[in-house]
């Protein structure tokens, strides 16, 4: 036998565990004291000096600087030691009234819905507390003996048979209730007095220094550890003993979380027994303690000092924190059950899930299911509980830390829209995701604690550029980036907008993804024989592959083939319903066939399945711009509400990643349209100069800031920013350099035969801003561009032209 490595301990370990402390098995043991000895003395780690550490996000070549990178935000994905160093402790919160669902158990049937259950290997890396954009307000450490209840009772109006559920232990005639008793309508005993008191030595080793919260499945007390340094440390015990459900979820908490092991969920020391007054023995489960501050608490405080909720990055920034903690239970097959603010709480900069009292396996059938009403899903009681009903109750916790949500008898009723929650309306992205989350079909909601993080991580990068124009861009998991830019040199047709847009990326899981990663070619003919023959000689027994079918259907989109486009969507239909990169190749093919509200519809389905990712939204755009400029006679369309539309679509994508360059030219295009001549012009100026269409944005926004005014509409502050444009570019093309100094110098002409005289004598592009000198500045760019072509008529037409806009002479 080994001695038990704990601080203080002087137990041995035997079957895996301290027969003093209770303490993991020692290798577990040793490997968190090594880790609590390094968190302890961070002051005595020597300094390294490094080279730069490089982002590891796919496409980013930023540099990490104080733990995120300076280019997308994102935090290095942290190693195992690393992560099981940033474990620190946070403190229960009171429990809130719990319900107790039948265990009966059914299916239940769902209606179309585009999914997006895909592999589970796709997985976001996200930083700290923040998604490492967002700072939080950090809470201090709470001595725990301030947080002893000096009176602890069970108000009366949640006093409850654990049975029948009906009140019990309620005043009358101005008389209190009854803390012990038994139930009038079943007959069940109750109790409501805690079972142990200041200075009781629980299993001889757990001094008691009284209650920190009540709850529907028990008291917490905090306790002095006396075999391990006195440490503080968290007692939870039945409530009311006469509750055989409640005892049952006792046991069964005791056998789960023996093998939970996470930072971010309160850590199990223990489980004891321990007799009371009557000699009944109670069983106890030793917890750590954190001195914390919980959701709940944050946001009462939040609105009694500042008003309102959380704002909504904060909010975010919260639940993405749990979202990993979630997900690890999953991955034992346990179901957290009660996710709510009052079982999150914060320390310093962590946080950690408390109260593990209703965590139960995801295949038990019989044991009952706890949880809260107003955050537990629909279904529960038919399904059990599943990862459908934990993103519910996710989605409703973060719908409370945002908004008023109304309650119904005590407990929150349905989400508000945008329509009465102006929150709601400014992010469109934000609401899109709650929708998700909480839709009465499971089938409809996230696939996965995972793939919820993703989204809301691009749903909070979203929120976070609306709130300060500062883009944060990040790698799709669904998505490539924008093939190419539509609307730059040509006029905005499906034909280049569907060549222009992100494309679903293969699932590396599939049995054909390496296939198709060495297959090239666009010809659906010629690919669907490459197909064929290397399955022939890479495919066996792995399943039939999806992606084939739908790379099949992009070829016959990407040559104009919406027929054969059809048909095979129709033909993949039954095997892959309700899948989103179904409903996206459904959008383009509308959108090339004209059938704009067809498509609209097809692309807001994508979008409501996946609101963090921005190539749906630019689809969006791109639709209803066109729908608004080619058919403002279609049924169901309103050109000028479509235009609106593309234009807050183009702005909330563009605002967030500046690499999709189709937004800003679209947006400015819709802002010119509307006379928002400065508007347009400003977001052409925020294509960044080391973009491939640097140049072309600054000729747009110059053509912007001269097209259709008429010489009265000028001015020579207009004309003297155009010039001084132009002389910036730098452009390889004497045609082209040429062609844009015409531009100016032509409205500078006409501005100068209207009669206007500059205030300043400073020249345009070179040439004196008077008649004269813009005309022999125009003659010049005439005679560029005629030796700059290769027609011979052409050429002819140029020098005339050159010839006629000369200044006179008299030689």
């Amino acid at each position: 036998m080994s001695t038990c490595t704990e601080p203080g301990c002087t137990g041995t370990i035997e079957d895996g565990y301290c027969a003093v402390c209770g303490t993991a098995p020692a290798e577990a043991t040793t490997l968190r004291s090594e880790t609590q000895q390094a968190e302890a003395t961070p002051a005595e780690a020597p300094t390294v000096e490094s080279a730069p550490q490089q982002c590891t996000e796919p496409g980013c070549g930023g540099t990490v600087i104080d733990g995120y990178c300076e280019v997308c935000g994102t935090a290095p994905a942290p190693s195992a030691a690393a992560a099981s160093a940033s474990s620190t402790a946070a403190a229960p919160s009171p429990e809130t009234a719990a319900m107790a669902s039948g265990s009966t158990r059914g299916s239940r049937g769902s209606s179309r819905s585009v999914r997006t259950g895909r592999s589970s290997s796709r997985s976001s890396r996200r930083g700290r507390l923040g998604a490492g954009m967002v700072e939080v307000p950090r809470v201090p450490r709470i001595d725990p003996t301030t947080a002893v209840l000096t009176d602890p009772q069970v108000p009366e109006n949640k006093r409850f048979c654990g049975k029948c559920e009906k009140p019990v232990g309620r005043g009358r005639d101005g008389k209190p209730g009854r803390v012990e008793g038994f139930c009038a309508n079943c007959g069940t005993r109750f109790s409501f007095a805690p079972k142990l008191s200041k200075g009781d030595l629980v299993a001889g080793q757990y001094e008691v220094a009284g209650c920190l919260a009540h709850g529907g499945l028990g008291w917490i007390y905090l306790a002095a550890d006396r075999n391990v340094s006195d440490r503080w440390v968290v007692l939870k015990g039945l409530l009311n003993a006469g509750d055989t459900d409640a005892m049952l979820a006792a046991v069964a908490e005791k056998r789960f979380l023996a093998e939970v092991e996470h930072p971010s969920i309160v850590k199990i020391h223990n489980f004891v027994e321990h007799a009371g007054a009557d000699g009944v023995a109670v069983g106890y489960i030793v917890m750590e303690y954190v001195g914390g501050t919980s959701l709940k608490q944050i946001l009462r405080r939040h609105r009694d000092t500042v008003g309102g909720f959380l704002p909504p990055a904060q909010a975010i920034a919260y639940v993405l924190e749990m979202l990993p903690a979630l997900g690890y239970l999953h991955s034992l097959g346990l179901a957290y059950c009660d996710f709510k603010p009052d079982n999150v709480m914060q320390t310093d900069e962590q946080l950690k899930l408390i109260d593990l009292g209703a965590v139960i396996a995801m295949d038990d059938q019989d044991s009952p299911i706890y949880g809260t009403i107003g955050y537990q899903a629909p279904e529960i009681a038919e399904t059990g509980p599943t990862i459908a009903t934990e993103v519910y109750t996710v989605g409703r916790t973060l719908a409370v830390l945002l908004m008023n949500v109304p309650q119904q008898g005590g407990y929150f009723g349905e989400l508000p829209g945008p329509d009465t929650e102006p929150l709601l309306a400014t992010y469109d992205s934000l609401h899109r995701f709650l929708v998700r989350a909480t839709d009465d079909d499971p089938d409809a909601r996230f696939f996965s604690m995972e793939e919820m993080a993703d989204q809301l991580t691009g749903v909070l990068r979203e929120v976070l550029s609306i709130d300060d124009g500062v883009p944060r861009p990040g790698m799709s998991t669904y998505f490539s980036p924008p093939r190419g830019v539509f609307g730059v040199g040509a006029p905005v047709g499906a034909a280049n907008i569907i060549a222009a847009l992100p494309v679903p990326l293969v699932d590396p899981t599939d049995s054909a993804a390496a296939l198709l990663a060495t297959t090239s070619g666009t010809d659906p003919a010629e690919l669907e024989q490459a197909f064929e023959a290397g399955l022939r000689s890479v495919v066996t027994g792995r399943g039939a592959s999806t992606e084939i079918p739908l790379r099949l259907i992009r070829a016959a989109l990407e040559v104009g083939d919406t027929a054969a486009a059809e048909r095979r969507l129709t033909e993949v239909a039954a095997t892959m319903q309700g899948d989103w990169r179904l409903a996206w190749y459904r959008g383009e093919t509308r959108l090339l066939a004209g059938d704009f509200p067809a498509a609209a519809a097809e692309f807001d389905a994508v979008y409501g399945a996946l609101p963090g990712e921005g190539a749906p939204k630019l689809a969006l755009a791109a639709v209803a711009e066109l729908a608004g400029a080619e058919a403002p006679d279609a049924a169901g369309f309103d050109a000028a509400q479509e235009k609106r539309r593309a234009a807050r679509y183009y702005e909330t994508v563009w605002r967030t990643d500046r690499s999709y360059l189709s937004a800003v030219f679209g947006l400015a295009r819709l802002r010119a349209a509307t006379g928002d001549r400065d508007g347009a012009v400003r977001v052409l100026d925020q294509v960044d100069a080391g973009s491939s269409l640097f140049t072309e944005a600054a000729i747009a926004a110059v053509e912007t800031m001269l097209d259709g005014r008429s010489p009265a509409d000028l001015t020579e502050p207009i004309l003297r920013d155009a010039g001084e444009r132009v002389a910036r570019l730098r452009l390889d093309s004497k045609r082209r350099a040429a062609q844009v100094r015409l531009r100016v110098l032509s409205a500078a002409l006409d501005w100068l035969r209207a009669g206007h005289v500059p205030a300043a004598p400073d020249p345009l592009l070179g040439a004196n801003l008077d008649q004269d000198g813009v005309r022999t500045g125009l003659e010049r760019c005439y005679r560029d561009l005629a030796r700059e072509t290769d027609d011979m008529w052409e050429r002819f037409a140029l020098v005339e032209q050159a010839n006629t806009v000369r200044p006179r002479t008299t030689l």
